[in-house]
This record gives structure tokens, sequence and C-alpha cells, in this order.
């Protein structure tokens, strides 16, 4: 099986771990507090003092940058966690039990893959309003089905070898048999889609969040940041570049990681 892709490797996990330090950092330090409004220092252009700039209302941009990143990577971790976590269960029962639960849960896969994902959690926003634990579960549900069909698709080929049958024979409960033999093939790929989906929810979620159905105000997202920096582009365009640099570069490790890891655990990559 080929190595790590050291340059995608190397850049997309400095990039992931840049990113991650901003957002711990922002668990315990920011320069300023962003949330705190000074109206004497309205859309003042960065400095010494306030190194990336000010908002319309006074806010430190790189203290709301840091503050961001944490509240868009925690959005996005919990998401995958839970499309992960439900789509593999799912996914395994469809796959191991197959008869009338595969039909019943590829129906409900058919039914949410029929909308894009962001469509599908525009809508569910929309139902739920705009809300941290909201935009978890709308984007949870809307890449869940992704998950099940990987997992499902491992599971149907898993199931029929040896082992599995031999766990069988001697005496193992289907439980025991799906969690020890057959689960265990299904997290290569799993972590693949994983890292991929997390790019795809980073997105997501700063998407939603531009349109105001994301963390509501104040609390900073880079969505709303870049929302809130539209009509200020020409006369502050650092309120938008900022924001939209960090979502860029995340993206960009984020893809390059991915790219390196299936390399590394996709069977269809050997030489």
């Amino acid at each position: 099986m080929r190595s790590i892709t050291a340059p995608n490797f190397i850049l997309g996990g400095a990039l992931v771990a840049g990113v991650a330090c901003m957002a711990f950092t922002a668990l315990i330090w920011t320069p300023y507090n962003p949330m705190v409004v000074n109206l004497r220092a309205r859309t003042q252009a960065p400095s010494f003092q306030y190194w990336l700039g000010t908002d319309e209302f006074g806010r430190d941009v790189f203290s709301r940058l840091l503050y961001g990143a944490s509240q868009s990577l925690s959005v996005a971790l919990l998401t995958v966690l839970v499309a992960v976590i439900v789509g593999s269960l799912l996914g395994l029962m469809s796959g191991y039990v197959r008869g009338f639960t595969d039909r019943v849960l590829m129906v409900f896969s058919d039914a949410v893959l029929a909308f894009p994902g962001t469509l599908l959690a525009l809508g569910l926003m929309v139902i739920m309003g705009p809300n941290r634990f909201g935009i978890i579960l709308a984007l949870g549900v809307a890449y869940t089905p992704s998950v099940l069909r990987i997992v499902r698709g491992t599971v149907l080929s898993a199931r029929e070898r040896e082992y599995v049958e031999a766990s069988r024979v001697v005496g193992n409960s289907e439980i025991y048999t799906m969690l020890r033999h057959v689960l265990p093939n299904c997290v290569a790929p799993i972590v693949v889609l994983a890292t991929s989906m997390f790019g795809w929810v980073v997105l997501a979620e700063s998407g939603l969040s531009f349109l105001g159905l994301g963390v509501p105000p104040p609390s900073p997202t880079w969505g709303n940041m870049l929302s809130a920096a539209r009509p200020h582009i020409e006369s502050a365009p650092w309120l938008g570049i900022a924001p939209g640099l960090c979502i860029s570069l995340t993206l960009l490790g984020i893809n390059l990681l991915g790219d390196a890891l299936r390399d590394r655990l996709d069977p269809r990559m050997e030489r």
C-alpha cells in the first residue's frame, strides 16, 4: 500500500494544525473581547494596536477571527461526529441485516439525497431558526446518507468473508459479529469520508451563517463576519479578506490532508 503523500500531508496538516491552534487559543485568550462594542474605534485599518483592524462596531477583527475559528470548527466537528456515528450504525444495519430494513433505509437515504446537502440544511434551519444546535442537527441529517451508503457498500462486501462466517459458526451473536468483525473493515473509508466531510461542513456552515441562518450574532463565525463585511467591502476591505482567507486556507488544508489519507488508506490507490 502506498505511503502517505509527503507534500500533501505536511502542507495540509500544517494548515489544519494552524486553524486548530487558532480555535484553541480563542478558548483561553484573545487580544480584545470579540463581542464588546467600541464605537470610537470603528473601521480602523490594521495597525500595531489592532493587527487586522476593527469592524463597523469597533470590535477587533483578529479577536473575532480567533473566536470564529473555535465556533466554526466546533460546529463542523460535532456535525461530522453526528453524521459518522448515525450513518455508520444505519449503514451497518442496512448492509448486514438486509431485507426489509435495507429497503427502508435506502428509501430514506434516497429521499434525503434527492436534495443538495446545503439546501436541505437551509430548509431545516428555516424551520428550527438560527442557533448552534439547530445547525449541527440540520447538517448532520443532510450528510448522514453519504456515510450510510459508504458503510453499507463496505459491509455488503465484508459480510461474505470467511472470518465472518467463522464467527457465526462458533456461536457468536450477530451483534458481536457486526461490531467485532465487520465494522473494523469500515474504518478506512469512514476516515477518508469524514475528512472530506469536515471541509464540506465548514463551507456549508459558513454559507448558512452568511445568509443569517447560522450561529446568531453577536457571536462571531467566519460566515457572519463575511456577511457583515459586505457593506464595507470598498471602504474597509480587511473585514472581508480576513475571514475569507481563513475559510479558503482551512478548506485547502482539509482537502490536501484528505487526499493524503485517501492515498494511504484506499486499496484502489495501490501501485
